[in-house]
């Protein structure tokens, strides 16, 4: 299981091409270990003359994330932290302002669980949580983000998620292998077939997803198919939303764009529409 390295699309990240310009963005591999349960590390470094918001559209995936903002606020955002971020239910946004480090860990929708068994996902979903309560062994902050050398900072998540001893979880593992096929297979549409094609009655993929990813598997589906529009309407100049629409498995154009409305916070033509 796994992917063979860090994934190289920009899904989910709104104007990427812009926020790549500001900062430094890169993903790394954690070690052989953990890679049945995460997607990656991402690393960001900025310092930066003018602040920035910079707007996410999140995964279903829970992350780990060591932040230190220099001119933040609180002492606390000064000096840094970790939190658990659960799956993010709308457009994340986060002001970026002086200079500032961020190390995270995205798990694999489902791989969270192993590291946090007595935890409920469900829990987690919409919420940010100081990381010592929700792992029994939370990051050493400065471990992470001090090095200068993210080779260093790499090291430092690998043993610290490996001090965690997550251990297989069959029920994870499916959570993972179902959440991946919707990911990949355009061709799945809907909750009912997933459920079909995976041998299980609609309300026990109903309650694994709860239990493993923390959304329901309509959901998933839903970001997934948001991703895809959003990624399309960065990269081609001209956009036929009926036709996307079509290949999505939407009934018709207008859901597509109430969707993407609703994620994102703008319709999908005035995304996509070039610059004044």
């Amino acid at each position: 299981m796994g992917a063979a390295g860090p994934r190289r699309d920009t899904r989910g990240i709104v104007d990427a091409p812009d926020l790549f310009a500001r900062v430094h963005f890169r993903r790394r591999e954690p070690a052989p270990a953990l890679r049945p349960y995460l997607e990656h590390y991402w690393l960001i470094d900025w310092d930066l003359d003018q602040p920035y918001a910079a707007h996410v559209v999140p995964h279903p995936s829970v992350n780990l994330v060591l932040q230190r903002y220099e001119a933040g606020e609180s002492a606390r955002e000064r000096a840094g932290y970790a939190e658990v971020a659960g799956i993010g239910l709308g457009l994340f946004t986060r002001k970026l302002t002086g200079r500032g480090r961020v190390c995270g860990v995205q798990f694999r929708p489902g791989g969270f669980r192993p590291f946090a068994p007595e935890h409920a996902l469900t829990d987690l979903t919409g919420h940010r949580i100081d990381a010592a309560e929700v792992l029994r062994t939370p990051p050493s902050v400065g471990a992470v983000l001090d090095p200068a050398d993210e080779d260093a900072r790499v090291a430092a998540l690998d043993a610290c998620l490996l001090a965690l001893e997550p251990r297989p979880d069959p029920q994870a593992t499916l959570a993972m292998e179902l959440a991946d096929r919707v990911r990949t297979d355009r061709s799945v549409c809907r909750a009912g077939q997933l459920a079909r094609d995976a041998g299980l009655t609609p309300r026990s993929l109903q309650r694994l997803f709860s239990a493993y990813v923390g959304v329901g598997p309509k959901w998933v589906i839903l970001r997934y198919r948001i991703h895809e529009a959003l990624e399309r309407a960065e990269s081609e100049p001209a956009v036929d939303w009926a036709r996307l629409a079509a290949d999505l498995g939407y009934s018709d154009q207008a859901h597509l764009v109430r969707d993407f409305t609703a994620t994102v916070g703008v319709p999908p033509t005035a995304y996509a529409a070039p610059p004044p």
